[in-house]
């Protein structure tokens, strides 16, 4: 089983494993699907089983699309242990490995899956440090393994909706950079989400966009200042506090304040 983040599958996908695995019966979980937008993970969902990559939607918190999975399992392992019993050997064990990247829900997965707490689960990437085997049933057990995020990202894309969910820590990162795009991203794509969260006007956005007498990006950074006055991130002087509103847009994101968003959608 391979947990992807629904909101960046392809960002949250190591390459190494892609290639680790191949050749290995393999189900791609769609994890966190109730912090991204459910009709593009559908969509995501319906573009691996086209390429003939097994695919089940998952909400670790409220166990959705468990049951699911577990059946998904059973389905994919039916031949082998079909051919198994026809040589006499019954009740063998389907054991499956866990793999993912930290921070995708890894630990919260198999806690849900397990209908107990037997991993270690925490706010931080990277909580789990060894691998550990996870009885799911009376014929399937589990094998967690610490997540590994790979040595050199294809590109800043990549690198940067990574560090928007977190998964790349937070002390790593220049914030205040990291939040001035993920705020073009969310002008883009849903400024909605933005307009009702922080009490703005879309006319009064769309002027400051529409500015042409300065650089594109100095009119996203009016924007932030904007959204800084609203939430009251001033400092001595009234001066902006950019940190602060750094931090503020992060945590909406990241804690749905600002709506279920999806940074990857299929093309």
């Amino acid at each position: 089983i391979e947990l992807l983040d629904a909101r960046i599958p392809i960002a949250s996908r190591n390459p190494d494993i892609q290639e680790i695995t191949k050749g290995k019966k393999k189900i791609i979980v769609l994890n966190k699907t109730d912090l991204a937008e459910e009709n593009e993970t559908k969509k995501w969902i319906q573009y691996l089983k086209n390429k003939g990559i097994p695919a089940v939607m998952v909400d670790s918190n409220n166990g959705k699309g468990i049951n699911e999975l577990v059946r998904e399992i059973d389905k994919i392992m039916e031949e082998d242990l079909n051919k198994i019993a026809n040589k006499g050997r019954i009740g063998r064990t389907i054991r499956v490995m866990v793999l993912g990247i930290p921070n995708v829900g890894k630990s919260s997965f198999i806690n849900r899956i397990s209908k107990k707490t037997s991993a270690i689960v925490g706010n931080k990437p990277g909580v789990t440090k060894q691998k550990q085997w996870i009885k799911v049933s009376d014929h399937i057990e589990l094998l967690d393994t610490p997540g590994v995020l790979w040595p050199k990202f294809q590109n800043e894309k990549i690198a940067l909706n990574l560090a928007y969910t977190g998964t790349i820590k937070d002390d790593v990162i220049d914030k205040e950079e990291i939040t001035f795009y993920l705020l073009k991203y969310l002008l883009k794509y849903y400024p909605e989400n933005l307009c009702n969260r922080y009490k703005l006007e879309k006319k009064e956005i769309e002027e400051i966009l529409n500015n042409e007498e300065q650089d594109e990006n100095i009119n996203i950074l009016d924007i932030m200042d904007l959204i800084g006055k609203k939430r009251g991130a001033i400092v001595s002087g009234g001066r902006v506090d950019n940190q602060k509103v750094a931090n503020i847009l992060l945590d909406d994101f990241r804690t749905t304040k600002l709506g279920k968003i999806t940074l990857e959608k299929v093309k």
